[in-house]
């Protein structure tokens, strides 16, 4: 389906650029991609993916709006407080792009609802804030060879990745052995500097735009730490594990 008057005038600033161009803006028209989470990285994953005309765009999020998340979780606002952040998230996405499809699942990811909600999308951004849903989405996507595009934060640090089993390394190539439930910090406990979500979660969303498009070099088989502090971006070299669990011989 090709771009109407309008859509050729919105994404006039895409349109200019030759590594997008039409052509380009027709295949994030046609993407499908999965967000799971609308937090705090959610928030700016789920704005630009929406403002870039992904065409249609899945949030699976089961929690509800509580005022302590308005700090970091820009797409929500104090009006929506106690409402379902995928509602939330809905009416805020609709207003900015109404021409993408968006569709909500007021739930948590569990192993029996996963599979089913994953397929079907061409790339799943992880926005998730708990280790269970992170190795689920891992295990997933590496099955059905989906790019995973990881985010993570912890007070004034962020860290992302692309997790693409069919090419490169999976989460279980960086975190070999599962962690006691003890030693992962709890996210309710700690503190964040509401900016660093906010990072993480743009940087995830270009990932997301390259591996669509199918431009510049996606951050497969490498780690890109961000301290926040000393404004300073670190990348670690990944190798995929011949041993690993999940996508190993």
């Amino acid at each position: 389906m090709k771009l109407d008057k309008t859509e050729m005038e919105r994404y006039k600033k895409h349109l200019q650029l030759s590594q997008v161009g039409q052509k380009g803006q027709e295949k994030l028209k046609h993407a499908s991609v999965l967000v799971v989470g609308a937090g705090g990285l959610g928030s700016p994953v789920l704005l630009y993916l929406t403002g870039a005309g992904i065409g249609h765009i899945s949030i699976i999020d089961g929690d509800r709006l509580e005022l302590s998340n308005l700090p970091r979780q820009v797409l929500h606002d104090t009006s929506m407080l106690g409402k379902e952040k995928v509602e939330s998230a809905r009416a805020k996405l609709s207003a900015l792009n109404p021409s993408v499809t968006l569709d909500i699942h007021a739930m948590r990811l569990y192993r029996t609802n996963a599979a089913s909600i994953i397929s079907g999308h061409q790339v799943v951004v992880d926005c998730s804030d708990n280790l269970e849903t992170r190795f689920l989405l891992n295990e997933i996507c590496a099955e059905m060879t989906i790019p995973l595009v990881y985010g993570a934060v912890f007070q004034f640090e962020g860290q992302l990745s692309v997790f693409n089993a069919k090419n490169g390394p999976c989460l279980r190539c960086m975190i070999r052995d599962i962690p006691p439930a003890d030693s992962v910090p709890d996210p309710a406990a700690h503190g964040l500097l509401n900016t660093v979500p906010g990072v993480i979660g743009m940087l995830q969303a270009t990932e997301v735009l390259k591996l669509v498009l199918g431009i510049g070099e996606p951050l497969i088989g490498s780690l890109l730490l961000y301290d926040s502090l000393s404004a300073g971006m670190q990348e670690i070299h990944l190798k995929k594990r011949p041993d690993c669990p999940v996508c190993g011989k």
